[in-house]
Parts: C-alpha cells; structure tokens; sequence
C-alpha cells in the first residue's frame, strides 16, 4: 500500500513551522552577536538559540510529537520577547518585536499541523 500524499495545508504549516524556527534560530544569533549584543562584541546570551536546534531534525522528518512538544517550547521565548519588547531601547526591542511575530507564526503553524494531520487519520 502506498501512502498518501500529505494535502497542501499540511505541507504549508510545516514549511511554516521550519522556516519560523530557522527565523528564530538566526534572529537569536545575529541579535545577540552582531545587531545588538548586552555587551560589545557579542554575549554568551546566544547560546539561548541551541534549545532550538535540537526540534529542528524532528520537524524536518516529520515527527508529530516533535510540532507538539515546540508548541509549548517557544513560550519561553515568546516570554522573551516581550519583556525585552518593553524593556529594551532601539533596536532591541524591534528585535524583539520581530521574535515575538516568529514565536507566533512558529505557535499557529504547530497547532495547525497536529490538528490537520490528527482530522486526516480520523478521517
């Protein structure tokens, strides 16, 4: 038996979900090296990015339980954001404006895929 081919808006919430966690994953690097670091010449504080790397194989191969487990993951750093949204000057908090919309997108496309992939085998 063949499988079938995953429909359209379940390959589009993938491709959403991997491309707001690669978003995430170079935003959190180029902030805090390179756009504006806590302190001159970068900050340790980009380490914070490696959490992130670890659900990105799992979503590239499809795993169900690695979009569940992310879409409880980036509310940590959707916490972020918006603290350093508010508390942070120019460019920071735009920054952390661009992370907040990220964790957003990263969020909808996660709850989107469980559920479109969960109607698809009830059905």
């Amino acid at each position: 038996m063949r499988p079938t081919p995953a429909s359209s808006s379940v390959q589009a919430t993938r491709w959403l979900a991997v491309g707001s966690l690669l978003g995430l994953i170079v935003l959190g690097l180029a902030w805090e090296l390179a756009l504006a670091p806590l302190r001159p010449g970068g900050s340790w504080l980009a380490l914070k990015v490696l959490p992130l790397c670890i659900p990105l194989a799992g979503l590239l191969k499809n795993r169900m339980y690695t979009y569940r487990w992310v879409s409880l993951l980036v509310w940590l750093y959707f916490t972020e954001g918006v603290v350093r949204a508010w508390g942070d000057r120019a460019p920071g908090n735009w920054l952390a404006g661009v992370q907040i919309l990220l964790c957003l997108s990263l969020f909808t496309a996660c709850a989107l895929h469980v559920r479109l992939r969960l109607r698809k085998s009830v059905s």
